[in-house]
């Protein structure tokens, strides 16, 4: 009896300090899988500022006539030709910077968050948020089939940072 009762009042305060729960090892695994998004953007965009548009293409016409994405006139196909088009023709410089400071900035706020600093919790969940928007503009703009996915993978970061950032807040100092 005793036992329930200590189990009922854990229950309502929550994790003791120092338990490991689900929702932090989802945090975590999250944290982990941004930080690996944040360098590779900054190894692609190191990688793009020394690779030639001309290699950028040749490597793009290799992947299409080896059916790589399905056949060399498929949509698939065609839509990655066009994007690196679009690339090489301006978009470059756009790209190359995007993913330098996109991938700063959640470099650091990964490092922030994995250290449990707590001031950082309310700039990554704005970051995050812009973010968001940035991709749902974007992927409306371009007909992206991945942005969609990045944003709801960024969503569920959202809400595990609000909860994070929730669970901090409440232990004693």
């Amino acid at each position: 009896m005793f036992q329930t009762r200590l189990v009922l009042v854990r229950r309502m305060m929550g994790p003791v300090r120092g338990e490991v729960t689900l929702t932090d090892r989802l945090f975590r695994v999250a944290m982990w899988l941004k930080g690996l998004d944040a360098v590779s953007q900054l190894l692609g965009g190191v990688l793009l500022i020394f690779l030639p548009p001309r290699a950028l293409t040749r490597i793009a016409h290799g992947i299409v006539t080896r059916d790589l994405l399905g056949p060399p006139a498929g949509p698939l196909a065609g839509h990655f030709e066009e994007a690196v088009q679009h690339f090489v023709g301006g978009a470059r410089a756009f790209v190359i910077c995007y993913l330098l400071i996109h991938g700063v900035i959640k470099l650091g706020l990964v490092i922030a968050l994995l250290r449990r600093e707590v001031r950082w919790y309310p700039v990554a969940i704005t970051a995050l948020g812009l973010f968001v928007v940035f991709e749902l503009l974007r992927g409306v703009q371009t007909g992206s089939l991945v942005l969609p996915l990045l944003t709801i993978m960024d969503i569920v970061i959202i809400v595990l940072v609000v909860k994070e950032y929730r669970e901090i807040r409440r232990e004693p100092t």
